[in-house]
């Protein structure tokens, strides 16, 4: 990656321009899903920046990582100004957490090598272990694949919920201008942050830079922790992707009836319930409350049971949305 998402150009005037073409407008989507590993560099700049904003100061004080040899590990790798290896943010990442480990555990040696090289003349104090990273030492690897883990389970699991319905909303948002409009006015709704210049995408960046798609499509990552500026991977052989801001949620939903609800049903249950104030499918559910597959039916079936959602089969898959009861228990907990 070139540009981390706190680090903006001091002079205000330098910008990025990715370069499109009548293909590439066709090829434009937006991510499906949250990406597990960009929102773990992401955090952990976050995490790093003392930045007065009231959610993710919250956040910190909730989310700092009980294991601290996995922050230790990842530091150094994802500096929150200047550059950070593009290997840490594979495709596969939108895939799921184990998907983006095992194609960051695959990583050539020789783009580990050049990628590590690259950090390392931007970063004199890396610390010893990154030497043999660097060589593709295999024990190095898997101890990165673990903290990644580690790290995972400590400070986003616990939060997975708000990320994934933030990301969610912003996806919703921006494929239904998307579908109604089409990719022009898709592009037009991402101002101030992104500016649809035809046939250019102009952001504010910390360097300049051109990006030319050459008929590739685009893809837009909606991020929870990606502030001020959005990121585009350094390498321009890889699939052109840009990692921006997801628009906030309304203040009913971002704050949620989830607080008030926990002690009653339980935190995951709680989220599970909110998440249907949208029908969706099983599939659906796990993603948005970020759960297993099986956990997410465990629940449904508990508030089934307890007349707070409804389910139905369609063929091969099981749709579940709220009750009457179940959108009053809601509704009372917004309003409380």
């Amino acid at each position: 990656m070139s540009a981390p998402p706190n680090a903006v150009a001091d002079s205000g005037e330098a910008v990025l321009r990715i370069h499109f073409s009548a293909g590439d407008l066709a090829r434009t989507r937006i991510a499906e899903e949250p990406d597990p590993l960009w929102e773990i560099v992401l955090s952990l700049h976050q995490l790093r920046e003392m930045r007065r904003e009231p959610v993710l100061n919250a956040w910190r004080r909730r989310q700092c990582p009980r294991d601290m040899s996995a922050l230790r590990m990842l530091s150094p790798l994802m500096p929150p100004r200047g550059y950070f290896p593009d290997f840490l943010t594979p495709a596969a990442g939108l895939a799921g957490l184990e998907c983006g480990i095992d194609a960051v555990l695959s990583t050539p040696r020789r783009q580990l090598r050049a990628e590590m090289t690259l950090l390392a003349a931007q970063n004199s104090t890396l610390p010893a272990w990154s030497r043999p990273l660097a060589a593709g030492d295999l024990g190095s690897v898997h101890r990165l694949g673990q903290a990644l883990r580690i790290y995972h389970a400590s400070v986003l699991a616990p939060a997975w919920p708000q990320i994934a319905a933030r990301v969610e909303g912003d996806r919703r948002h921006r494929t239904g201008a998307q579908g109604r409009l089409g990719t022009e006015e898709m592009l037009r709704t991402f101002a101030p942050i992104l500016r649809w210049q035809s046939p250019v995408l102009v952001a504010d960046y910390p360097v300049e830079r051109d990006i030319h798609l050459q008929g590739r499509g685009l893809l837009l990552v909606p991020s929870y922790f990606c502030r001020r500026t959005p990121v585009a991977l350094l390498d321009e052989a890889l699939w052109p992707v840009l990692v921006y801001p997801a628009r906030p949620l309304s203040p009913e939903v971002a704050d949620g009836p989830g607080p008030r609800l926990a002690p009653l049903l339980g935190h995951t249950r709680a989220a599970v319930l909110q998440v249907l104030q949208e029908p969706c499918t099983t599939t659906e559910l796990a993603r948005l409350a970020g759960v297993s597959l099986s956990s997410a039916s465990e629940h449904a079936a508990v508030l089934r049971r307890a007349g707070l959602i409804a389910s139905t089969r369609e063929r091969h898959r099981v749709h579940h949305s709220l009750t009457q009861l179940g959108s009053h228990l809601l509704s009372g907990a917004l309003v409380g």
